[in-house]
């Protein structure tokens, strides 16, 4: 508690620096998406009229019911036959690795200077102090295993998009592992120091690390949402990389493209599944907020965008080597 108060006087006294309390829980409507900070809407309260959805500005647009029915399963299931072809090695399987720490609900995080500082969602500098970025709550301890890439999981492939919460859900579950929650994926992006960013110091944006802060390119939802003009506007939206093409955007555990690439789908428990059981975490290549703390809680199960895909975690395997018998050597 001392550590605390001490904590709070010395950011009163600092009128130079913007503290910015990082909340695992704080629903942000549209901030991982929109470099300009606009409110999206939800799939549920999606207008009729495209032609003002284009002119409101860089944001997530929600699919239109009667255009564009969730099809689960659809081209990110892997088929049947493949879902027992990893082996397991240790605690997770030989695609995935294994996490193991004390997820905090509550840290503190100081924004030194922001590349945006009207709307400020990208802090290029983090304060490295001694107790920046320390838990002031009650840890819980996690141990699991996560995708060491965004879906296929595959190291040199480009991650899928256009993914809806429910196909994630569903794809991660045929091959026997689930949608990680986002207080996992927010452990796995911070590592045991609980840093904003998964890559370098942990502190310091890096455009150069992670496939971030590219030029923002204007949708046109009515040519994304049409299906015969889909591919067409979607290769053009595209900026996508290959995973794991960036070395250094991996973070202490040994998770890539965390921050960058594709937003991705999560399950929301830190707010209770509230207003939706879906979250976004990690922003996508766009000038977003791209850093491991936020979450975007806006859009329902069934929403769908050209920068959205996922990845898998499932529970990591404990051998209980006292029931086993000792091997037998000729």
């Amino acid at each position: 508690m001392g550590t605390l108060m001490r904590r709070s006087r010395g950011l009163i006294g600092s009128a130079c620096v913007l503290t910015v309390v990082a909340l695992a829980g704080a629903s942000t409507r549209s901030h991982a998406a929109s470099p300009a900070g606009t409110v999206s809407q939800s799939l549920g309260d999606a207008p009729q009229d495209v032609a003002a959805l284009e002119s409101r500005g860089p944001e997530l647009v929600p699919v239109p019911l009667e255009r564009e029915t969730p099809k689960l399963f659809g081209a990110f299931l892997v088929p049947s036959h493949l879902s027992h072809s990893v082996p397991i090695q240790g605690a997770c399987s030989s695609d995935m690795v294994e996490v193991e720490g004390d997820y905090c609900p509550y840290v503190t995080e100081t924004c030194l200077r922001w590349l945006d500082p009207e709307t400020k969602l990208r802090c290029a500098q983090f304060a490295h102090l001694s107790d920046s970025g320390k838990c002031v709550a009650k840890t819980d301890h996690k141990r699991y295993c996560m995708d060491r890439y965004e879906w296929p999981n595959k190291e040199g492939a480009v991650p899928v998009q256009m993914a809806s919460w429910n196909e994630a859900t569903a794809s991660c579950s045929a091959i026997g592992k689930r949608l990680c929650t986002d207080t996992e994926w927010t452990l796995a992006c911070e590592g045991p120091e609980r840093t904003p960013y998964p890559y370098g110091d942990g502190y310091t944006r890096d455009e150069q690390a992670c496939n971030i802060d590219k030029p923002y390119i204007w949708p046109e939802p009515s040519k994304l949402f049409d299906t015969s003009t889909r591919s067409e506007e979607l290769a053009r939206l595209d900026q996508r990389e290959a995973s794991g093409s960036r070395t250094q955007c991996v973070s202490a555990f040994g998770v890539h493209d965390m921050t960058g690439n594709v937003d991705e789908w999560v399950l929301n428990e830190s707010q209770g599944g509230r207003p939706y059981r879906s979250g976004l975490k990690g922003g996508y290549w766009g000038p977003v907020r791209t850093r491991c703390r936020p979450m975007t809680t806006a859009h329902n199960e069934s929403f769908k965008y050209y920068q959205i895909g996922f990845r898998c975690c499932a529970d990591a395997h404990t051998v209980d080597v006292g029931a086993l018998p000792l091997a037998q050597t000729p």
